[in-house]
């Protein structure tokens, strides 16, 4: 019997045993009364009902052949996204991808020497005899690939499956990586929970989906610590959260919150500010004409030194804010100022507007123990009249404050001018007046919101992925950070891709120094979405950005030659181009200007000659795939299996660190085809790239 055969008779005993248990756990009614037992035995069916389905779609992806030391035949594993157990034997039928033992279907890469895996009992060693990779979809065998067989020396084998996974073509989703995770991926994915991980990843690494199934783990391997609630990951923008909103419910995990920092705090706000439209920032950052100025204020509000700044202010605003009179309630009943000062005191454990808030209530209760004091009804209710009035008038003087206000009033200090330009402080003056915000504003105000506010234990997170960090600012990590249970975080970018100069980094040390302990760096050099062809042409455009990260190294996967195209008619030129993809049956196309605006007029353009594309824009919420239309600075993160690069001339493109950078991002979108398009003179970035030189190695 053949290897498919074999495999084919497992599945169908599988799929039946699980069919079996699904249908049972489908007859019970769902229970949705307030029997707090019956609440708890519902949520385990629920969990039960979701995994079985799962596994009913896709039963498992792997086979691991294991021989314990000291026994006599090894043991055929099967391992899935979830784990099924035999319900009479209580044996396990498909393993977790996320058990101790299945990793060393990951981190086991062949040869003779012992394999083993950490158990809750200890460490277990043995050999490995088989590690087969079995493709199913929608509960039919498509493909078994043996990546290692004992006593092989053929060593070819370990990438036939991985090659067969990249070579699919893309829909409008990220998908999951659990078949084809790879050695140094998975020790990132297994990494400890409270180390901080910053990951610099190339282009195409998967990092993304690494960290993705990393927060899966943790929630397996942690979870009387860590729960999927208060786990978040915050991504760049919109469309990048649709594109990758379904890896998580595919692993059978929920409840993880997704979102943009700028949501967030604007949520934290309680939608008390509005955030301004980017798009000035965007068009002066990736206008042909950069304005410098402009951006230095995102990089100055985005600093550690804007922070002690307002660490200082907060001081200072502490000890400036109290009464310094005594309250007269009326008459001779008198509340002395030191005595409200040493009330402050007690309660300097609490945030600012706290303490506020108790020792208003103290004055209040004073008040009440007063009153009580005086025999006379008629009397008491006068003098209780005239002293709310004059509290109303003492509190003053020592006004509300939030995060806004607090922030409004920190642009009008003569100090800030040693921080911030004095027309980036006019600027954010104006704009607070009108409770609106850029988004170097949003990490100042949530910090000072927490200063003043306090850190409630339901806004802690046990876990934090922040993707493309390296568009981060110090200041916004540092006010995550300060939130986080553990400094429990997965950091993960690229330098190389580093487009936004008025905020962001392009060094991880500023990162590093955020944290007391030792961070763990990783670096992943390996790009598993491009084509040689298309790697090796990128590599070439950054190069000239001496970004001080490795190359990307492609995996042995080789395709078209990247074009250059000169179109003296570009509309005509993309037409063509689209054709002939169309015919070829590629399900997504990417059209990548360097503007919005450019990207708008070409998106007219197709409208008008009955091309069907979608116009992806800041403001879009969903990636709908086909044929679309972006701008680079939004097309990062995304992949498409054809791009077509317009502009790529020297106006649009000149040698500069900044401009290698977006066209670097540009050409790494495309796992299979990459053409670019030029008008008059080719971009310096490009004109001595030899093309050829790359042609099927």
């Amino acid at each position: 019997m053949n290897i498919y055969d074999v495999e084919q008779e497992k599945l169908i005993e599988t799929l039946q045993m699980i069919d079996e248990q699904l249908h049972s756990l489908e007859q019970v009614p769902v229970y949705y009364g307030e029997d707090l037992t019956e609440q708890v035995l519902e949520s385990v069916r629920k969990n039960s009902r979701q995994r079985l389905r799962i596994a009913a779609n896709e039963s498992y992806f792997a086979r691991l052949d294991f021989q314990e030391e000291h026994q006599k035949d090894s043991t055929p594993i099967y391992i899935g996204k979830v784990g099924v157990s035999d319900e009479e034997t209580q044996q396990p039928l498909v393993i977790d991808w996320r058990a101790p033992v299945a990793s060393m279907f990951y981190s086991f890469t062949g040869g003779d020497e012992m394999a083993f895996y950490d158990s809750p009992e200890g460490m277990v060693e043995g050999y490995v005899h088989l590690k087969r990779n079995i493709a199913i979809r929608k509960r039919e065998i498509e493909r078994v690939v043996d990546t290692y067989i004992k006593g092989s020396e053929d060593l070819s084998l370990s990438d036939d499956f991985l090659l067969y996974r990249l070579g699919e073509n893309k829909d409008n989703k990220l998908k999951d990586i659990v078949s084809t995770i790879q050695a140094e991926q998975n020790d990132i994915i297994r990494a400890e929970k409270n180390a901080p991980l910053i990951i610099q990843g190339v282009a195409g690494s998967g990092k993304t989906t690494v960290a993705l199934h990393r927060l899966a783990y943790l929630i397996y391997e942690y979870r009387e610590q860590v729960k999927a609630e208060r786990m978040i990951i915050f991504a760049p923008n919109s469309v990048f959260l649709d594109y990758i909103s379904n890896v998580l419910p595919e692993l059978g995990v929920g409840d993880i919150a997704q979102t943009t920092f700028q949501d967030w705090v604007i949520q934290l706000l309680d939608h008390s500010v509005s955030l301004r439209s980017s798009e000035k920032q965007l068009l002066q950052q990736f206008s042909i004409h950069q304005q410098k100025d402009e951006m230095q204020a995102g990089q100055l509000k985005g600093s550690l030194t804007f922070q002690r700044y307002i660490d200082e202010s907060l001081t200072q605003f502490e000890q400036e804010i109290l009464p310094m009179k005594d309250f007269e309630a009326w008459e001779f009943s008198i509340l002395q100022a030191s005595v409200i000062k040493e009330w402050m005191k007690e309660y300097e454990h609490y945030p600012l507007v706290k303490r506020r808030e108790r020792v208003v209530a103290r004055i209040k209760r004073w008040i009440e123990i007063e009153l009580k004091e005086v025999g006379d009804a008629n009397r008491r209710k006068q003098l209780k009249k005239q002293a709310t009035s004059r509290l109303t008038s003492y509190l003053k003087s020592w006004p509300k404050v939030n995060a806004m206000t607090y922030y409004s009033s920190l642009m009008q200090k003569e100090s800030l001018e040693k921080v911030l330009p004095v027309e980036v402080i006019n600027e954010t003056g104006k704009n607070c007046r009108k409770k609106e915000v850029m988004l170097e504003d949003l990490a100042p105000l949530a910090y000072i919101y927490f200063k003043l506010e306090g850190i409630q234990p339901s806004q802690k997170f046990h876990h934090v992925v922040i993707d493309e960090a390296q568009d981060f600012s110090p200041f916004q990590l540092a006010v995550l950070k300060d939130v986080t249970i553990g400094n429990s975080f997965t950091i993960l970018g690229d330098l190389s891709q580093a487009i936004y100069n008025y905020y962001g980094i392009d060094d991880w040390n500023y990162f590093r120094s955020l944290f007391p302990q030792d961070v763990h760096y990783f670096e992943l050099t390996r790009s598993y979405r491009s084509t040689m062809e298309i790697i090796y042409f990128a590599n070439e455009v950054i190069k000239t950005a001496n970004i001080p990260v490795s190359l990307a190294t492609p995996v042995f996967r080789s395709g078209e030659a990247v074009k250059v195209m000169k179109a003296d008619n570009q509309i005509e030129s993309l037409l063509k181009e689209i054709r002939r993809l169309q015919q070829k049956d590629t399900k997504t196309i990417a059209i990548i200007g360097r503007t919005a605006a450019e990207c708008a007029t070409i998106y007219e353009s197709m409208q008008e000659i009955g091309i069907e594309a979608s116009l992806i824009e800041s403001k879009n919420f969903t990636y709908t795939g086909g044929i679309s239309i972006v701008p680079v600075y939004l097309a990062k993160g995304l992949e498409f299996d054809s791009v077509l690069v317009i502009d790529v001339d020297s106006l649009h493109y000149t040698k500069t660190v900044q401009d290698a950078r977006l066209l670097y991002v540009a050409c790494t979108r495309s796992l299979h085809e990459l053409t670019l398009f030029y008008t008059d003179k080719m971009s310096p970035l490009i004109e001595q790239i030899d093309t050829s030189l790359y042609e099927n190695k």
